[in-house]
Formats: C-alpha cells, structure tokens, sequence
C-alpha cells in the first residue's frame, strides 16, 4: 500500500480479531521501530512486548479497563530509557551527567518516534493499530509490574492486531492552524470556532468540546494524573528538584507537607531544619534532597537528631 494512501485512511481500532500476527511480519514491525530517528545515536528509548495474558489483564485494568489492551494480538508499552545509556557510560569508566529534564525530553520523544515507525509499518501490512496513553493511569504502579529501573518511564502503549472494525479517517484541524509561517500567529476568535466546527464529527454529538473538557478542563483526566505521574518523574530520577526515589510530586509539595510536620522550613546552603516547637531535625545537600532528610528524621523513618 502507498505511504499516502496508508496516512489517507489510518485510524486508531479498538475492535482486534483473535488472530496472530505471523513472526515474519512482528519481525518487519521490531525491524521499523529501530530504523526511527534519534538524537546523537543514543536511542533513549525501549518497549516491552508483553505476552503474559495476566499481566495484559492488569495493565488493561490499571488502564481504565480498555478491553483492545487484552484483544490485540501484540501491545507494548514503550519506554522513556536513560537507564541503558547510564549503565554503557558505566561500562567506559564514564558517569552520566545530571541532565534529567533534557534526558526525559529526547527520551519521550525517541520512544514517540519508534512507537510512530512502528505503528505506521503495521498499518501499511494492513493491521490496525491504537496508541494507549491511558497506561498512565496507573503509572506508578506500572513502574512495579514491568520492574522498570531508575531512568526508565513508561510514555504510552500500543496495541496492534487484525482489525475487526471499520470507518472513516477521524478529522484533523485546519492546516492553517496547525502549520505557521516563520513566527507563531496568534489565533483569533473565528480560528478557534473554525477548529470546533472541523473537530465537531470527532464526538458523537458533534461537540469537540465534550472532548477537551473530559480530558484537560479542570478536574478532567490529566489533572487526575499529573501527581501520579510527578511522582513517577521523582521516583525514576527525572526530577530535578528532588532526589532519586522521593514519593513527592514537586519541592513545593514536599515543602507543603513538611510544613503539616512543623511550624517552619529554613533553608541554608547545603541543608535544611524542619522545625517543631521544641525540636529541629536538619538535612544536608541540595534543597529537595536536604529537606527530604529532615522530613525523614522528624517522622522516625531514619535515625539522627538534629
């Protein structure tokens, strides 16, 4: 099928067939996800194929029970991976530099672009595919099931199978206001309608809206997961402002809730004290790492005083 006919007709499915995909054509499709670009070679990116039914039962549950997770005859999850390119570093007598904003960023985009090669390599085979960024539902739990070491985070799934539905290519924004000339421009008040009125088939009362409330407004679904997956970020080492495996969403909460802990924070350079009326228990390194120490102390859960 041609390139263009392929982007002409592509959608995602959720309907898959209980059929296989042969081992000669999952070959072509691993073969593409490693032909996708990436920055200065590091391919900062993995996928795990997961086969065990169990356990595409459970990724499918903590997913917002997406029955096309359990149907599909392949899904991956693909990985944001800094880990791999640690420990080569590592194996040269070399330490990674602390870049964890920068590394997530080349990261997500080089397991997007495999799971792209990937995903449009199975279409043009003729199997239907469907990108699952619902596993980060439960991404911190997700973190658990698949063992995923520091450095490595989970970015979407994928699932690809025969397809046992059809319809039409779902609509796509005007051109004009996606693709700018030479500076950004401004959208007016008749480009935003102009966007509702070309999205309006994408919901099945012809209200894009319904669409964008569910999922961004306040108190939608990415609101729901952004402290989850902070945590996530931390917890993998992807935040800058804390250390490797704190359970806090940002500085600012961990400074909320040391806060409920004391009557005060001091921070000096090299360390932090949480206060109480009688007592001051103090962290040494940088802020998130110091105060984290502190709060630590003041809780019991590692010993010393002050």
């Amino acid at each position: 099928m041609e390139l263009l006919e392929v982007l002409a007709r592509r959608r995602s499915v959720r309907r898959f067939k209980p059929l296989p995909i042969p081992e000669e054509d999952l070959e072509k499709l691993l073969f593409a996800l490693q032909r996708a670009p990436t920055d200065a070679s590091a391919q900062l990116y993995s996928v795990v194929r997961v086969k065990d039914q169990a356990l595409r039962d459970e990724i499918a549950r903590l997913s917002g029970d997406q029955e096309h997770i359990r149907q599909a005859a392949e899904f991956f999850v693909l990985l944001a991976d800094i880990h791999r390119l640690e420990r080569l570093l590592a194996h040269r007598g070399q330490r990674m530099a602390p870049w964890p904003r920068t590394a997530l960023h080349f990261a997500i985009l080089d397991a997007g672009l495999a799971g792209a090669y990937l995903a449009l390599t199975a279409e043009a085979l003729g199997y239907g595919v469907c990108f699952i960024g619902g596993v980060l539902n439960g991404v911190e739990a997700l973190v658990d099931l698949l063992g995923l070491p520091p450095g490595v985070l989970p970015v979407a799934g994928l699932a690809v199978g025969v397809p046992d539905e059809e319809g039409p290519p779902r609509p796509r924004l005007p051109r004009r206001l996606v693709v700018h000339e030479d500076r950004y421009r401004p959208y007016t008040e008749a480009d935003l309608e102009e966007a509702y009125q070309a999205m309006a088939p994408y919901s099945r009362v012809g209200d894009w809206n319904r669409v964008l409330r569910r999922y961004f407004a306040e108190g939608g679904t990415m609101e729901e997961r952004e402290r989850p997956y902070g945590r996530a970020l931390a917890r993998q080492g992807f935040d800058p402002d804390l250390p490797q495996g704190a359970p806090f969403y940002s500085l600012g909460a961990l400074v909320e809730e040391a806060l409920e802990e004391g009557r005060g924070v001091l921070f000096r350079r090299g360390e932090a004290w949480l206060e109480r009326e009688t007592e001051a228990f103090r962290g040494e390194g940088r802020p998130g790492e110091a105060l984290y120490t502190a709060l630590r102390k003041a809780r019991g859960e590692i010993p010393g005083w002050p």
